[in-house]
C-alpha cells in the first residue's frame, strides 16, 4: 500500500490522507475511489477488505480520510476535533472531486484516467453523488457505486436547529467509541445556504456513469425509502441492489472479524457493476 496526502480545498488547513492498493498486473488500471461515511475512516470495518477484493480483481484502489473526520491513518479516535466540528458536506464533495482530479498524479503508471469510478458509504455515498455529477467529472466517470447512501443531508428538525444556532454547536457522542464530539453551526450553515448544490435527488438526475445504488432492507439509519427515493430520481443506467437482511453496515463492524452473508452480497454485487462497466 502507497500512503498519499493532499492538501483539503476547504477554507481552513486540512489534509486528506489515504491509501493506494493496485493490483500486481502491470500498467494503467481501472481506477476505483472510495469514500467513507459519517464517523467513519478509510480503515472501518469493511473498507481494507473491500479495498483487498478489488484490488485483486485487477482494479487501483483510492481510499482515503476526509480532512473532517479528525483522523489519521491508524487512528482509532478522532484526534483533530476542530476539523471534525468545522466539517461540512460541501467539503466533503469537493474533498472527493480532489482525490479524483489527482488519480493519476497520485499512482503514476497504475490509474487509467479513462476508466475511473467512486463507491461511498453512507453520508461518503451523498459525497461520492455529488462528486459523481459534478461539472467537469459527470462526462469522465464509468461507474458509481453508492451503499447505503443518504437521500438528503436536510436530517435535522427545526427544534434541534434552534438549539444548535444558540449555541455554535451541538454535541454528538460515538458509540463505537465513546468519545465526546460536537458538530458546527458551519454544517448547518452548509445545509441551508446551499440547497441547490446539496440536492442529492437532483444529483441523481444529472448524473451520467452508470449508477449500483446498494442498500440493506433492514438499514436502522439510513431507511431502505432514501435508496428507493434515490433510484426513483436517477435517469440513464441505474440499478437498485436491495440486500435481504442487510443493516446499515450489511453486519460488518469495528474491528473487522470477517464478512456477513450481507457484506457478501454487497461486495459481490459491486465488484460485478465495476468489472462490467470498467473492462
Amino acid at each position: 500500500m502507497i500512503p498519499f496526502t493532499l492538501e483539503s480545498p476547504g477554507s481552513f488547513a486540512g489534509h486528506v490522507r489515504g491509501l493506494i492498493q493496485h493490483s500486481e498486473k502491470p500498467g494503467p488500471r481501472p481506477t476505483v475511489v472510495i469514500c467513507h461515511g459519517f464517523k467513519g475512516f478509510m480503515e472501518w470495518g469493511f473498507f481494507p477488505p473491500l479495498a483487498e477484493l478489488l484490488a485483486a480483481r485487477g482494479l487501483t484502489v483510492i481510499r482515503f480520510n476526509f480532512s473532517g473526520s479528525g483522523m489519521a491513518p491508524g487512528d482509532e479516535l478522532v484526534g483533530d476535533l476542530d476539523a471534525f466540528k468545522r466539517n461540512t458536506f460541501s467539503l466533503e464533495r469537493d474533498e472527493t472531486l480532489r482525490v479524483l482530479n489527482a488519480a493519476e498524479a497520485l499512482a503514476p503508471g497504475r490509474v487509467d484516467p479513462d476508466r475511473l469510478a467512486v463507491i461511498g458509504h453512507s453520508r461518503g455515498g451523498g459525497a461520492a453523488l455529488l462528486a459523481s455529477a459534478a461539472e467537469g467529472r459527470a462526462d469522465r466517470l464509468r461507474a458509481v457505486v453508492t451503499w447505503s447512501a443518504v437521500a438528503t443531508f436536510d436530517r435535522y428538525g427545526l427544534d434541534v436547529r434552534d438549539v444548535w444556532r444558540r449555541d455554535g454547536a451541538i454535541p454528538l457522542r460515538n458509540g463505537r467509541t465513546g468519545q465526546e464530539l460536537e458538530l458546527g453551526v458551519e454544517l448547518l450553515d452548509d445545509v441551508e445556504q446551499n440547497r441547490e448544490a446539496l440536492d442529492l435527488e437532483a444529483a441523481a438526475s444529472r448524473r451520467k456513469a452508470p449508477w449500483l445504488i446498494v442498500h440493506g432492507d433492514a438499514d436502522e439509519t439510513v431507511p431502505v425509502a432514501e435508496a428507493e427515493r434515490l433510484h426513483a430520481h436517477a435517469t440513464g443506467e441505474t440499478a437498485l441492489e436491495l440486500v435481504e437482511g442487510g443493516s446499515h453496515t450489511f453486519g460488518a463492524k469495528h474491528p473487522f472479524v470477517g464478512p456477513t452473508r450481507e457484506l457478501i452480497h454487497a461486495m459481490n454485487a459491486t465488484q460485478r457493476w465495476l468489472r462490467r462497466h470498467l473492462a
